[in-house]
């Protein structure tokens, strides 16, 4: 059973699409998983009332497995991640992720701030031993299986160490979340030889040589979508969150210029809509936060109720599958081992 506690007032378009996807969510998973929908009480419940009494009439079995946690103030996407921290930490994000630490949810999924939800998930949730920072982790499909790609955006600069964490745990989520044995895993460079790119990637190489994973080299911006290099299939790839977020943000406009130039050449659209389902965000949901002690999801400013809805599926197959507790054994054992 998890407990998944949801930033309802997080996002372009909350309440309204958070508290639909989390009946969209109960609707899909085991009558044993509850949600707490975390913010301004009257808002939520007003907004539960309306969709229950319209399009949404069918989810009133549901409501029962939803509880309300008041949380009176909401961090802006224009807050300054620190000063909203300190300024409003009554938010239904700090509240939201706290709920967490004490115990008493399993899990965090939020819309809002991205900048904010990973400051307070460092702050409430800690990270684990060993690790600088946290990555977020991002699913992206391929023409044979979907890769993670870490980190998207958490880190604009970062070390070589750190790359080989993100690699760390990038295979842990790769082998508890995707299902994948031994993964295979690639470094973003701009050429597959060694001695190509920057100088914190070259050093990142060589520790990635000895660090004890199925390290399978560079990676060049196109073997992603076809998820393998000359080396084998990719599982995860690593860069920094700079050279990751421009990769997603371009990754996410690849769909609409398709669907525009097969519109004009005559296709039609809901068969091409179709065939590119896989390179829609709200198909893949969020995407976790990890290092943190716990389980904390990043999703789209602009996420719909699908992709509320499947965000939160995320939270809870990374609650069931103790994917936390495997990064922590994982890093223990490094540690362990370099002391």
């Amino acid at each position: 059973m998890a407990r998944i506690a949801l930033d309802a007032m997080g996002g372009d378009h909350a309440p309204r699409a958070t508290v639909a996807g989390a009946l969209l969510a109960l609707a899909d998973l085991d009558p044993a998983h509850t949600l707490q929908l975390v913010g301004r009480t009257a808002v939520i419940t007003g907004q539960l009332d309306e969709l229950l009494g319209a399009e949404f009439a069918g989810h009133s079995a549901h409501r029962h497995r939803i509880e309300i946690i008041e949380a009176p103030d909401v961090i802006e996407m224009t807050d300054k991640p620190s000063a909203a921290l300190r300024g409003k930490p009554n938010s239904s994000m700090l509240v939201g992720l706290r709920l967490q630490a004490d115990g008493k949810s399993d899990g965090f999924v939020s819309a809002g701030n991205t900048g904010a939800q990973m400051a307070a998930s460092m702050v409430a949730l800690r990270l684990h031993a060993g690790l600088k920072r946290p990555a977020i982790a991002t699913v992206f499909p391929t023409a044979r299986k979907p890769v993670v790609v870490l980190d998207s955006g958490a880190n604009v600069d970062c070390s070589a160490e750190e790359l080989v964490q993100f690699a760390r745990l990038g295979a842990v989520y790769a082998e508890d979340i995707l299902g994948r044995e031994n993964p295979g895993i690639g470094l973003l460079s701009i050429g597959e030889e060694p001695e190509k790119g920057n100088t914190v990637t070259k050093e990142a190489h060589e520790l990635l040589r000895t660090a004890g994973l199925n390290f399978l080299g560079n990676v060049e911006g196109r073997d992603i979508p076809r998820g393998a290099n000359e080396h084998g299939d990719l599982d995860v790839v690593v860069c920094d969150g700079f050279v990751g977020n421009v990769l997603l943000k371009f990754y996410e406009g690849v769909a609409p210029l398709m669907v525009g130039m097969l519109v004009k050449a005559g296709m039609d659209k809901a068969q091409i809509m179709g065939g590119l389902r896989e390179l829609d965000y709200s198909e893949h949901g969020g995407a976790p936060l990890l290092g943190v002690r716990g389980v904390s999801i990043i999703c789209h400013g602009r996420s719909s109720p699908e992709a509320i809805k499947n965000a939160i599926k995320v939270a809870v197959r990374a609650s069931d599958s103790r994917m936390d507790e495997h990064i922590g054994r994982r890093l223990e054992a490094v540690n362990g081992a370099s002391a």
